[in-house]
């Protein structure tokens, strides 16, 4: 028992130090900083100037609003995605290729995108052969989200997928043995039991989307402006790092505020 004892302590500690030095030492010195003026002094100032402004309350909703409409639209392509790819019989190489995209590094594919779009990009070199002049598909709100939405269908995708996996098959033959056909069957039976892979993957989505930039700034251009381009302006070009990480900070909060609302309560439940 003591020898497998310290196998975890062994295991716990390089973790509990990685855990300490990048994820609460960053936190806590942006929680600090967002509290001071640029001398050091305490001071609730960031904060009334973030409450205070139209135009931040602006980019917060923003935020909030690009990350909920790529939510859903993530959704409605990933789960018919899913639930197809679990009635193939080679269903792990499809989802692999699948996830296949997200071992490609974000900027590398933001600048594809760039390459796809833009004026004598490969999308106008198509539609040029009917006789369309060049449009500006660049710079737009819905370059955006498809570019955003792209990016992030993998990880609603697998989540979705995994939850779908688990469900019994014999549920959905006892369903059909009472009479439900197959659109009752996954409205009733397959999506309900499904719905701790959907809540996994509208966290694993929306809390990213909330804090997007790159992909703000490059395809977006400044059209998009959010809190994540925000933050971004204040610590790298203003160099006002109280301010931004008063933002970080307010950030944070929506996230855990996310996590909060679509946690898992039936898991929870029963656990208890």
């Amino acid at each position: 028992m003591k020898a497998k004892q310290q196998r975890q302590i062994f295991y716990i500690v390089p973790y509990g130090i990685w855990l300490l030095l990048f994820v609460i030492a960053p936190l806590m010195l942006m929680l600090f900083q967002s509290f001071t003026t640029s001398n050091g002094h305490f001071t609730l100032g960031n904060y009334g100037a973030y409450f205070g402004s139209g135009t931040y309350l602006r980019m917060t909703f923003n935020s909030v609003w690009y990350a909920f409409l790529i939510t859903v639209i993530t959704l409605v392509i990933s789960y018919p995605t899913a639930y197809l790819l679990n009635q193939l019989k080679q269903k792990q190489f499809w989802l692999l290729l699948v996830i296949l995209p997200t071992w490609i590094n974000l900027l590398l594919k933001t600048y594809a995108f760039i390459g796809l779009l833009s004026k004598t990009g490969t999308v106008n070199s198509f539609i040029s052969f009917w006789g369309v002049a060049p449009q500006q598909l660049l710079f737009s709100d819905w370059s955006f989200l498809l570019v955003a939405a792209y990016i992030e269908i993998p990880f609603m995708i697998l989540p979705i997928f995994n939850s779908l996996a688990e469900i019994d098959p014999r549920l959905s033959q006892a369903s059909h043995d009472l009479g439900a056909n197959k659109w009752q069957t996954l409205r009733y039976v397959i999506f309900p039991l499904s719905m701790p892979g959907v809540k996994a993957g509208i966290q694993a989505v929306f809390i990213p989307s909330l804090s997007l930039f790159m992909i703000t700034r490059l395809i977006g251009g400044n059209r998009v402006i959010t809190l994540g381009t925000a933050i971004e302006e204040h610590f790298l070009v203003t160099q006002n790092w109280q301010l931004g990480s008063t933002i970080g900070v307010i950030l944070i909060v929506a996230m855990i505020v996310t996590m909060i609302l679509t946690r898992d309560r039936v898991r929870k439940n029963i656990r208890k």
